[in-house]
């Protein structure tokens, strides 16, 4: 807690008023003015007044990004520039010092390649002023003129820069704590949502299976067993970052679940072995397509087809059931009612945004005739992966809500 609070405690970027002690350079003409040693006073009590209130509003505004790029302050800072050389040129000694002062109000405001065009023809003007009335100091008065100008600008831009770069790390830690927020809730859902459906199905076809034929039951029971422990296993892997998907397991689930909801399952697969990569989103689609399958399709056979090349991958997942429309008791007044909405929910908008991150496309809708050559309407999600593209950086950063 220290450490936060030292941390908060870090000091900003300068503000105006870290600009307002170098107007004590004036303190000499100030004094000149009291003793009466300048010539029409009143002239030069009002000019000083005028300087510092211009001095003033500047260096705020310069503070404010939207201020200080205003025509308003660049024609303030004209008017400041004709007071200063009008007293400098008409009192000379104490008062050239505010060709110095001038130039730090100029660098204040005037940033990037602005500032040489100004800085260079502003630092000559000072000093022939100055060598009007003081011969070789003049180098003096020029010089310094040129510099706090420079110096000015140099340190305010900067500050500005540290200040964005600090802004820029929060932002930055932000997002990485956000994404891992999103790794984690995705994975962790995906594995839950689609192990919970297959458990349920299980445990649905054991309580069926338990009254006639018990040793079946029990061979549902175990199988509840044995996706529920592996599923521990793979929300202790996604919880560390390091789980690997094995597409082999997901279609020996997918077949368990279909066969445990009375759905007919047909896996035929082809080409070379796939990237680990490859694996894990394809592993994905094979999992979003059967849970969407178990719950909604009432289909009676369900074929997955992956047929791979060295160039890409396509996953096809197609079933005989109604398909087209998914029913759910979440989707307004219409779910209330047990009406069918639309398919294509978050899940197929989750997968096709996983899909994309790696070059890949999705596609899903109703089809006729499928897959048993029949007349039927069924439905069909294909998923299309270049194998030269699954290992993109943005692949696994892809942020989605993988449910229907």
């Amino acid at each position: 807690m220290n450490a936060a609070r030292d941390r908060d405690r870090r000091p900003g970027p300068p503000g105006g008023y870290a600009l307002l002690p170098w107007l004590l350079l004036g303190l000499g003409s100030f004094a000149n003015l009291v003793q009466g040693e300048t010539p029409n006073p009143w002239f030069g009590g009002i000019g000083l007044l005028v300087f510092n209130s211009l001095y003033v509003s500047v260096v705020f505004r310069s503070f404010d990004r939207s201020a200080r790029d205003s025509p308003a302050t660049r024609w303030t800072l004209v008017v400041m520039g004709l007071m200063t050389f009008g007293l400098a040129g008409a009192y000379g000694g104490s008062w050239l010092l505010f060709l110095p002062l001038f130039g730090l109000a100029c660098g204040s405001v005037l940033r990037g390649r602005a500032l040489p065009l100004v800085g260079i023809p502003l630092a000559v003007a000072a000093g022939g002023v100055a060598a009007y009335h003081d011969g070789w100091g003049a180098i003096t008065i020029a010089y310094g003129t040129f510099i706090s100008m420079m110096v000015t600008a140099a340190i305010l831009t900067l500050s500005e820069t540290v200040v964005q770069l600090r802004d820029t790390r929060q932002e930055l830690a932000r997002s990485a704590v956000e994404r891992e927020r999103l790794r984690f809730s995705r994975d962790l859902h995906d594995l839950l949502g689609h192990t919970l459906s297959v458990i349920v199905v299980k445990a649905e076809a054991a309580r069926r299976l338990a009254p006639r034929d018990l040793d079946a039951a029990l061979e549902q029971v175990s199988d509840i067993e044995s996706v529920g422990r592996q599923a521990l296993t793979e929300v202790r892997e996604a919880v560390t970052g390091y789980r690997e998907g094995s597409l082999a397991m997901d279609l020996d689930r997918a077949r368990s679940a279909l066969a445990a909801a009375g759905i007919e399952p047909v896996v035929r697969q082809s080409g070379p072995p796939l990237e680990p990569r490859a694996e894990v989103l394809l592993g994905w689609v094979v999992r979003e397509a059967v849970t969407n399958a178990v719950r909604h399709s009432a289909a009676t056979r369900c074929l997955i087809t992956i047929d791979g090349s060295p160039e890409r991958v396509r996953l096809t997942v197609t079933d005989d059931g109604t398909g087209a429309a998914v029913r759910t008791g979440a989707a307004g007044a219409a779910g209330a009612a047990g009406e069918s909405v639309p398919y294509g929910g978050t899940g197929l908008k989750g997968l096709t945004e996983r899909l994309a991150a790696a070059g890949g496309s999705l596609e899903a809708g109703p089809v006729a005739g499928a897959p048993t050559d029949g007349a039927g309407q069924g439905f069909r999600l294909t998923a299309v992966l270049p194998v030269d593209a699954v290992a993109a950086p943005g692949a696994e950063d892809a942020a989605s809500d993988l449910r229907v």
